[in-house]
């Protein structure tokens, strides 16, 4: 394996530290909109218009055959590297990956990162999207919760027609993690001749009955808060309570206790209130997980929530074909699986269990393993410890 260096990765949690030759992605980046007149969902229902942001990074080549597709996590957006303007604090999220002479190499690539239909933060000025809050052009008041429902399958199919409008041949690679490892697999199964490598990251080919439950429980805040009121909210009182203690359920179970302890220890959350004295004084954890879901309020959206858990439970490329087996016989690319080792959502049991399947199938599989005290988001916080290995799986 060729030597690479390894980056510290740069996210709103972390201050930017680069080493020897490396370089952010210096430059300031736009978000740009697709838009499709009229969209079929995998269900047979029609969605008219439908937009989606997105953002490029690099240049693409005269035969548009340099090209990565970077597809974003369940709470993401397309903002995967670069900065919006000169005074953002923090770049995107992969940016420790994406850029001149990192994996995601700026320098050979193309790099387009895409918002997905239903984003769960359609209140962000910079997420374009097409969802529950949405206004339906038909009523002139948003969908709620007579959107339709989609699949990651649909994200997909939406982000091939983006990529065909801009003249894209084929792609070199599709990644992206957890909820973009979901697309990335799909890809796989839904374009074959237009993929010539996945990555995902802290993913598996279908959802276990394990992450279902999980994503039930992130949902039912939201529908037991009364001013949900069966999704029509838009224009009252939102349903604050429910979608913030979603989060917080999302964020603990996102993580692994390591980053409890270190972060909290069993600290109060106010010095001068002992837990032990009255029923409403908080440890600091307690504290700290309000508040970081309060924080999400201001641009997520509870139906979108909602709507985006629905599309993850339904995930198996297995869909449609006589078997799970059967998808997998017809992948082509190339493929590199990422897990964390603490991550609770994706144990890596369970991706090496399909690392297996695809290897049995004949498919050039490759397995990588992240060490991280942050649970599932190892595989974003701690992207930089594969940085070697993709940039080896992007060369050879």
């Amino acid at each position: 394996m060729k030597k690479r260096l390894v980056f510290i990765v740069v996210l709103t949690l972390a201050v930017p530290c680069l080493c020897a030759t490396a370089f952010a992605l210096d430059e300031i980046v736009q978000k740009k909109t697709f838009t499709l007149k009229e969209y079929t969902c995998v269900s047979g229902k029609k969605i008219a218009p439908v937009q989606v942001g997105y953002e490029t990074y690099g240049t693409l080549a005269p035969t548009k055959d340099n090209v990565i597709l970077i597809c974003h996590f369940y709470s993401g957006t397309s903002h995967a590297a670069g900065k919006y303007s000169a005074e953002d604090k923090a770049p995107g999220y992969w940016d420790a990956i994406i850029g001149p002479g990192k994996p995601f190499d700026t320098n050979k690539y193309f790099i387009v990162s895409s918002d997905t239909l239903v984003n769960i933060n359609p209140k962000d000025p910079k997420v374009v999207t097409t969802g529950p809050a949405t206004v339906n052009p038909q009523t002139g008041k948003p969908y709620g919760m007579s959107f339709p429902l989609v699949t990651i399958r649909d994200f997909v199919n939406v982000q091939y027609q983006l990529l065909k409008s801009l003249g894209v041949r084929k792609v070199k690679a599709v990644s992206g993690a957890s909820g973009g490892g979901l697309q990335s697999f799909e890809w796989a199964v839904a374009y074959p001749d237009f993929v010539e490598r996945i990555i995902p990251v802290i993913a598996t080919p279908r959802l276990h009955p394990w992450l279902i439950g999980w994503l039930k429980l992130w949902g039912d805040p939201i529908k037991l808060d009364p001013r949900w009121n069966k999704g029509d909210y838009y224009g009252k009182e939102e349903p604050k309570d429910g979608t913030a203690y979603a989060f917080m359920l999302i964020t603990l179970s996102a993580l692994w206790e390591e980053w409890a302890e270190k972060s909290f220890e069993r600290k109060w959350a106010d010095q001068a209130k002992n837990p032990f004295d009255a029923m409403e004084n908080e440890f600091l954890v307690d504290a700290a997980l309000y508040k970081g879901a309060l924080g999400r309020l201001a641009t997520a959206d509870a139906n979108s929530m909602l709507y985006m858990n629905k599309a993850a439970a339904l995930f198996d490329i297995g869909r449609g074909f006589p078997s799970y087996e059967d998808a997998v016989k017809i992948v082509k690319a190339k493929v590199l699986m990422i897990g964390a080792d603490t991550d609770i959502l994706f144990p890596v049991s369970q991706i090496k269990s399909h690392a297996e399947i695809f290897r049995k199938a004949g498919k050039d599989v490759s397995y990588f393993e992240i060490k991280s005290g942050l649970g599932h988001l190892g595989g974003v916080l701690a992207i930089t410890q594969a940085a070697p290995m993709i940039a080896w799986f992007m060369e050879n």
